[in-house]
């Protein structure tokens, strides 16, 4: 069986979200190709040297285009490729016009809910080329239950075409860089900080965060709010809000950042907050609890279902209950270490080895489907 995937995603310098997701199905894939199951990833440039290396089994395919690389350019290459059994797009949108079967995974519907957050022409792919792909599929894999809801209810889909599966996590890892150094780059003191990870935009509810730790650190002076992310739509209006609200000494910007200094940052927070009006998975929310860092997150969408009994909750529309919770969280060292032991729990739940094995697995299934 040979099992082709658009591996665009995961060759880029920097990974966050999508691209962390399909670049570890790829490190998987990689090491469980063999005799029987080959793999053949398509990629618009040649590999960076963060992706796996190629195999007997596992072996990249090049097609060169700039633009319209998925409707055309891949399409018209696909129709001389006769040793496909299965197209697996592991982010919405699969070639037009193809032959072979496909799996594709949704990560979440946000363009729906959240419209203005998107230049004109993703939208347009986002929604057209999306329904292309789940129409098209013989199984759609929804990285949360959430999702799968959201393309059942908007996409009209049936319920037996769509298959859960989980996103792993990033797992704690042996720092090699200085900790001190890190936390003097940023004025910081040990569990003394706030952060918050993920991209800068409305949905993401960073607003709210900025007002609740705002009148939260006018009780604790010695504590900061640590953002990390790259800006993505209406991002200077959250840089705006620190300066009315001069804030600008207490929340520190640190734009993206390398996993290690990430996973210091989680190791060395009071706690992750996670405002999010929607997401469709939630990643940080097990790379904190991976690196004992409690978690204090949004009680909507899909973000209860990831992190379960061992985060504490807020409603995402009231500033007022975030910071209480801020409060309860400083206040309660029993709860707070209850957190953090729930968390080692939970995490076990989620692996990239897991979405590896279950992913794998209904790819060889889907293969046998009919058209």
């Amino acid at each position: 069986m040979n099992i082709a995937i658009d591996g665009n995603e995961a060759n880029v310098d920097k990974h966050v979200g999508v691209s962390v997701y399909t670049l570890e199905l790829l490190k998987y894939f990689a090491k469980h190709a063999d005799k029987d199951t080959t793999f053949t990833v398509f990629l618009k440039k040649s590999p960076k040297n963060f992706m796996p290396k190629e195999n007997k089994y596992f072996s990249y395919d090049v097609v060169p285009a700039k633009i319209l690389w998925s409707q055309i350019f891949l399409p018209y290459h696909l129709l001389f490729k006769k040793n496909i059994d299965i197209f697996f797009a592991p982010a919405h949108y699969s070639p037009r016009f193809l032959r072979q079967k496909l799996v594709v995974t949704i990560h979440d519907l946000s363009y729906l809910y959240y419209p203005d957050e998107f230049l004109k022409k993703d939208l347009y792919k986002l929604d057209n080329w999306t329904k292309y792909s789940v129409q098209k599929a013989v199984k759609i894999i929804a990285v949360s239950k959430t999702t799968k809801k959201d393309i059942m209810l908007n996409l009209q889909i049936s319920e037996d075409k769509i298959k859960v599966i989980y996103n792993g996590y990033t797992e704690a890892v042996q720092s090699t860089i200085n900790k001190q150094n890190l936390l003097k780059k940023y004025h910081l003191k040990e569990r003394k900080f706030f952060l918050y990870v993920g991209t800068l935009q409305p949905r993401k509810n960073i607003a709210t965060m900025i007002t609740a730790f705002s009148n939260f650190s006018a009780e604790n002076e010695d504590f900061k709010l640590v953002i990390v992310g790259k800006g993505g739509w209406l991002y200077r209006d959250i840089y705006q809000q620190v300066t009315d609200l001069d804030l600008g000494e207490r929340v520190i910007f640190t734009g993206f950042e390398t996993d290690e200094n990430l996973a210091e940052l989680y190791k060395n927070a009071f706690s992750l907050i996670m405002p999010s009006y929607y997401e469709g998975f939630g990643i940080p929310i097990l790379e904190a609890m991976a690196h004992n860092c409690p978690v204090i997150s949004s009680h909507n969408s899909s973000l209860p279902e990831v992190g379960g009994d061992a985060a504490i909750y807020f409603d995402p529309k009231d500033h007022k209950d975030l910071k209480n919770k801020m409060k309860e969280l400083i206040n309660n060292q029993m709860l707070y270490s209850k957190l953090i032991s729930a968390g080692k729990k939970r995490i076990k739940d989620f692996s990239w080895k897991k979405c590896g094995q279950e992913t794998l697995k209904l790819l060889k299934n889907a293969a046998h489907y009919e058209l």
